[in-house]
């Protein structure tokens, strides 16, 4: 499946890098940051793949993972020097070598959105588990971006908008297992930090009834790969009932008994 109707990643990536850095952006971030800190800590394992739209912030700093990278698409100042220089529907790393794989908002800019996701799991060890943040169509922003004219759209409203439901028949397909969702960051998409402030009542509210409409869904997924059960033999031998054998006789032993 392709999203041909989007501009490539490579002309948005600049500006994406802008718009985090700055207001609604950084207001955004900051909250995405906050529920990644809550699963991270529960990830272990040795290698740590971030796969997004900033190729310098370190969004696994609460991770107890010993080695992290960030892959991104071009050569940036402020990269450190581990990172791979790679397009995310291509990673340059072998099969079932990544503890943990962190896609944050790789699915929303890129043409070909599976295709990330299959990399991403191809790359994942049995057991190892995908983190997944993404905007959120059912959301006041989902809602904000369909309204608003091609013409006149933000950066952010570039975003494919997958929903929760369509991630997860792709994860399934995979061979993934949603372990857990959440959603959050219930604040309209307004650029006046006053006028997001008046809407502190509704954060507070849609947390507790409509947990599913933030603005971003972030997803934990595992690599489950199914296995062969070993067969004890002792239990095996137990469920045959055992028959008395005559042992058969030798031709020495049949001269003497004649």
């Amino acid at each position: 499946m392709n999203y041909r109707n989007q501009e490539p990643v490579e002309q948005l990536s600049e500006p994406l890098r802008k718009w985090l850095s700055e207001n609604l952006g950084q207001d955004l971030l900051e909250a995405e940051q906050r529920i990644l800190d809550r699963f991270l800590p529960g990830l272990y394992g040795v290698h740590l793949a971030q796969i997004g739209i900033d190729p310098v912030r370190n969004l696994a700093e609460s991770s107890s993972i010993t080695h992290t990278f960030i892959v991104y698409h071009k050569l940036e100042l402020g990269m450190k020097t581990n990172s791979i220089v790679a397009q995310a529907t291509e990673l340059p790393l072998e099969h079932n070598s990544v503890d943990v794989v962190l896609l944050h908002h790789t699915l929303d800019f890129t043409s070909s959105p599976h295709q990330v996701l299959r990399e991403a799991a191809r790359v994942l060890r049995p057991g190892g588990h995908l983190l997944i943040v993404s905007f959120n169509p059912f959301s006041w922003w989902g809602i904000s971006r369909l309204l608003t004219r091609s013409s006149k759209k933000n950066v952010w409203q570039n975003a494919h908008f997958l929903s929760h439901h369509r991630l997860i028949d792709w994860i399934n397909l995979l061979e993934l297992t949603e372990l857990r969702s959440l959603s959050d960051y219930f604040f309209p998409p307004c650029e006046s930090p006053a006028v997001r402030r008046r809407f502190g009542w509704l954060q507070t509210f849609a947390r507790k009834s409509m947990p599913r409409f933030g603005a971003f869904n972030v997803i934990l997924a595992r690599k489950d790969i199914g296995g062969m059960t070993a067969i004890n033999p002792r239990n095996l031998a137990k469920r045959f009932i055992r028959l008395p054998v005559g042992e058969p006789a030798t031709r020495g032993q049949a001269r003497e008994s004649r």
